[in-house]
């Protein structure tokens, strides 16, 4: 059976400014990426979010990003490695520690915007990243675009569970990365063909490139970004397109961790 997690980018808000609709979001999802006040985000957004994700039965992720708030995250940054583990490490703690008081630990992790394009991308900053993710807790579970990167930094500290994240809403190259913001159509507005996207990586499992060429998606997570525009119907096109396929959304960490979906 078709077994698919929905997950989304949430928390991203700051202070008393709310970005994106998390309550409804949350009701139509299976897994919460929640930012840990680096690229968006604060302790109290942080608890709330929890707190929200255990009354709804869904898994609760660290979404981490680089110390920049003024530029959600989404700007490169030139930090060194080890310093980056420890930017890593710290809002790892951050939630982790809010996650265990509240009951609900978390079981996921992602890295955000920028920062997760470039570990994507680059084994010289993969490696030490996935490290430190894995020695701070193996159980986790790292959710990703692509990445041999980031799969082959897994292997390396004794295999770490790597789940490949499908997004709907974002160009791919030839290679299954993310075609950069900067570029025109690397987000995907428009929701009709969102939705055509969905139904073929659902079917199919795989992605047509922004080149026009179709690429294998070894994926059974689908993101759902919480900032943008008609998150909320988006979100509820992707569960009723499961559904109408015969499958079930389930949290990432209750997926099957041996059987791929039926295509």
């Amino acid at each position: 059976m078709l077994e698919v997690d929905i997950n989304a980018d949430l928390g991203e808000g700051f202070g008393p400014w709310k970005m994106g609709e998390d309550e409804q979001l949350m009701a139509l999802i299976s897994s919460a990426n929640i930012a840990c006040g680096f690229h968006a985000g604060d302790p109290t957004i942080m608890r709330d979010t929890l707190s929200r994700a255990k009354a709804l039965g869904i898994d609760a992720g660290a979404h981490v990003g680089f110390p920049d708030l003024v530029g959600f995250g989404r700007r490169r940054m030139a930090i060194d490695p080890q310093a980056l583990c420890d930017l890593v490490l710290y809002q790892l703690a951050a939630i982790s520690g809010l996650a265990d008081m509240i009951g609900h630990p978390i079981k996921l992790m992602s890295f955000h915007g920028a920062l997760g394009n470039m570990v994507a991308e680059d084994a010289a900053l993969a490696t030490p990243l996935v490290a430190a993710v894995a020695a701070f807790n193996p159980a986790l579970i790292i959710k990703s675009s692509i990445s041999p990167c980031i799969r082959d930094a897994a292997e390396k500290c004794g295999g770490i569970r790597v789940e490949t994240v499908f997004h709907a809403d974002r160009a791919y190259d030839a290679e299954g990365l993310l075609v950069s913001r900067k570029l025109p159509d690397a987000v995907i507005h428009d929701r009709q063909r969102v939705m055509r996207r969905v139904s073929q990586f659902l079917r199919t499992g795989t992605a047509t490139t922004i080149a026009g060429n179709e690429i294998a998606i070894p994926a059974r997570s689908i993101l759902v970004h919480g900032d943008n525009a008609g998150a909320v119907e988006l979100a509820r096109a992707i569960r009723a397109e499961v559904e109408r396929l015969g499958g079930k959304v389930l949290p990432l960490s209750k997926l099957s961790s041996i059987c791929q979906p039926e295509r």
